[in-house]
């Protein structure tokens, strides 16, 4: 393997021969770490999870990891002698993370560092715990498992021993990002729940939550939404910024929420679809909607973003290209490549393809889904209206950082409000995810936003909270939903919809369940 400079790739020729030699390399190693300088991504792989090709012109990295199948067009890369630096372009180009694909021997020692630092972090934790209370003292300090055996885990498990009985503390040791509240609650209610039936005399009956700063108060606004038997067992500190100190905090009650101030939504309005996006969608009218925004419309064929239309200076322009693919202005000169992306789209990402592999099959599949009823609802519920249905709605005006959309609200027939979260694959954060999006929903019907709104015409918002539906293939739920599931409150109404595993030749209800 020679080592070299980093090599930007922005010819088709030069895609090409960066396919083969990254290729060679890869072949080379039977074994390879796959991480992300921002940290979000660790995982360890076999050369046969790692698929680098040229797709339209484009060098595309695919691999399988804990999130399912995820994409990267390459932009730039180096071997450096002894790991591959893939500059990236994720999301038409919002995300361009750094990869990093290490070489198994070399890994190995990355994981030891990662996991001594993490480590170090879990026993000061554990100090700074222990301080808390008189005659304590520190019983077990580890780390939890990490996503795949070998790794370090992300969160600290520590057990205090009193006399009468032992306490569970749990936070994180690694870096977070936003939108991790879910993840982090969930591992930690299923490690206290599983620990306390395991303990002998004295026995486990709290769980202290340690949380930097950042984390406060998306953890807090789902602990209310516990049951009150689980939600009394728990504490919450706040640590400082130099994990030298640690603060105690008040766990609100659910009043507390529906007294915060909110944003209205402004009036909705059918939007007007212009020529352009009407013309693209009637070569494929079964398969190709069309998504509005302030700036302009998204075309999605099955759910995956493939063409945008924007108006500039009275002139409707399209551009156009795949996740992972860059985005062409259309004109006479690329109307051929055009064509051949639908033709593709048309020929992989349809319920009978032949390669269930192919990265426009295995793209977007949630999206794939939720297209899917949002063409026909009732297939979920009969009882829902068919329109108005929407689709990634944002509970936070301009769609703050943080706020993830909701997958669908929808309405009853009679009048009763429907949060839907679709899941394809197995995901744990599946159940507090729906219950922070009632949370987020029931606090604007309460204030009478949504009715102001006129979000569904002039039908009528009954005065009673939402219902939840977690939607998911039958072999696609996490096995511990069900137990995070009856964590719940039980006036929060968490419905479990299993739908057949073949769903994208259509969807049909195998199963529902009340489930807290």
């Amino acid at each position: 393997m020679l080592s070299g400079m980093l090599e930007k790739i922005d010819t088709v020729e030069v895609a090409s021969l960066a396919e083969r030699r990254i290729n060679e390399l890869i072949v080379a190693v039977p074994e390879w770490f796959l991480t992300e300088r921002d940290g979000k991504l660790h995982e360890s792989l076999k050369r046969d999870e790692v698929t680098v090709l040229v797709s339209q012109g484009r060098l595309i990295l695919s691999s399988w990891t804990a999130q399912g199948t995820r994409t990267w067009r390459l932009t730039s890369w180096e071997w450096t002698g002894q790991k591959l630096l893939l500059h990236s372009s994720r999301r038409m180009g919002a995300e361009r993370p750094l990869l990093e694909l290490i070489p198994r021997a070399s890994a190995a020692a990355v994981v030891a560092t990662v996991r001594g630092a993490r480590q170090k972090r879990c026993e000061q934790l554990a100090q700074l715990a222990c301080d808390q209370l008189s005659r304590s003292k520190i019983e077990r300090t580890a780390l939890s498992p990490g996503v795949r055996r070998g790794q370090p885990g992300r969160y600290a498990r520590i057990i205090l021993r009193l006399l009468h009985e032992r306490i569970a503390v749990t936070a994180s040791v690694a870096e977070t990002g936003r939108g991790e509240a879910d993840a982090f609650l969930s591992a930690a209610l299923l490690w206290f729940t599983r620990t306390s039936e395991r303990s002998r005399f004295p026995y486990i009956q709290q769980l202290w939550l340690i949380l930097e700063k950042g984390s406060i108060i998306p953890v807090l606004n789902r602990i209310v939404l516990l049951r009150d038997g689980l939600k009394s067992a728990i504490s919450v500190f706040e640590i400082d910024q130099a994990w030298t100190q640690l603060n105690p905090l008040e766990i609100p009650e659910r009043r507390e929420l529906w007294k915060k101030r909110l944003a209205r939504f402004p009036p909705v309005s059918e939007p007007e679809t212009s020529r352009s996006a009407l013309a693209i969608a009637a070569q494929a009218p079964d398969a190709i909607d069309v998504a509005h925004a302030r700036n302009g419309e998204t075309l999605r064929y099955h759910g995956l973003p493939f063409a945008r239309v924007r108006r500039l200076l009275g002139f409707e322009r399209v551009w156009f290209g795949a996740e992972g693919s860059l985005r062409r202005m259309l004109d006479e000169s690329s109307e051929h490549e055009f064509g051949n992306l639908l033709d593709s789209l048309r020929e992989h990402r349809a319920a009978d393809a032949v390669d269930h592999h192919h990265a426009l099959h295995r793209m977007a599949s949630e999206s794939w889904l939720e297209s899917l009823l949002r063409r026909d609802i009732t297939k979920l519920d009969p009882g829902l209206i068919i329109a108005p249905l929407h689709a990634q709605f944002r509970t936070a005006r301009g769609g703050r950082l943080g706020a993830r959309p909701i997958d669908l609200l929808a309405l009853r027939q009679d009048g009763r409000l429907v949060v839907i979260e679709l899941k394809v694959f197995e995901d744990r954060e599946h159940v507090l995810q729906g219950a922070d999006y009632w949370r987020r929903v029931e606090a604007h019907r309460r204030r009478g936003h949504l009715s102001r709104a006129k979000l569904f015409g002039e039908r009528r918002i009954r005065d009673e909270p939402p219902l939840v539906y977690l939607v998911a293939p039958t072999l696609r739920f996490h096995p511990s939903f069900r137990k995070l599931a009856q964590m719940i409150a039980g006036d929060i109404e968490i419905y479990r919809f299993d739908i057949n595993e073949d769903w994208r030749s259509g969807v049909r209800v195998m199963r529902r369940l009340r489930v807290n």
